[in-house]
């Protein structure tokens, strides 16, 4: 389950922060999948989250927004990940429209455990 944070400049559009809300679980699932969490298309609540945050007073950034993707490591991620997460900057540059943006992607060791 990838764990998304959305921080954005002031100047951002909020049509631009709703179309990344309804765009990027689908694309940031197709990102990291992988064999070991494969994507059936069927997102479910819990399948990705997504935290937006407005830049504050004494934040720094020189871009529009930075999307950061948080997904469990697995070998098969791990070895293409400059790969996974240029095609997923592309993704966002075709939903959104959007050039002055940049977007991170971690894998660290993780686990996850989910309630009904």
């Amino acid at each position: 389950m990838p764990l998304v944070e959305i921080t954005y400049a002031p100047q951002v559009p909020e049509a631009t922060l709703r179309e990344l809300g309804s765009a990027l679980p689908h694309l940031v699932s197709l990102a990291v999948e992988c064999p070991e969490e494969p994507y059936d298309g069927d997102l479910r609540p819990g399948d990705v989250e997504l935290r937006f945050r407005e830049l504050g007073p004494w934040d720094r950034s020189g871009l529009d927004f930075v999307v950061e993707v948080r997904s469990k490591w697995f070998e098969s991620r791990s070895r293409d990940r400059q790969e996974r997460v240029d095609q997923l900057h592309d993704a966002i540059r075709l939903a959104t429209g959007c050039d002055d943006f940049g977007v991170y992607l971690s894998l660290p060791a993780a686990a996850w455990s989910q309630g009904d």
